[in-house]
């Protein structure tokens, strides 16, 4: 199993299990591409996403959106939870254990 996310120069790298076999970083940078993602942007994922424009217009955040994503990636790793840090813009914490034990804690702009 792999995917592509951007590191912090802005290039694509590939991301793949680690040594013992745990797909936990493959999931976490799928999962901050979905809090990037417009739903029904992707064609095969129609269902993830948020609706990061559709919010602004309303100027109402996406929680329920983000609760969802947290509900389909939490299976995924021993405890997951997407927190709301900053309003304008949007800033979310992602606080994950991975299968491992290790923790992971990052913030994704929205």
């Amino acid at each position: 199993m792999r995917t592509y996310g951007r590191d912090a120069s802005g290039k694509w790298v590939m991301v793949s299990a680690d040594d013992n076999g745990f797909n936990d970083a493959i999931y976490l940078t799928t999962l901050v591409q979905n809090l990037r993602l417009s739903p029904q942007e992707s064609p095969f994922f129609a269902n993830h996403g948020i609706p990061a424009s559709g919010s602004v217009i309303q100027q109402i955040l996406p929680t329920f959106y983000v609760n969802r994503l947290q509900q389909q990636f939490s299976p995924h790793f021993s405890s997951l939870q997407i927190a709301l840090m900053d309003v304008d813009p949007p800033v979310y914490n992602i606080s994950a254990i991975t299968n491992s034990g290790s923790k992971i804690i990052t913030q994704v702009n929205i």
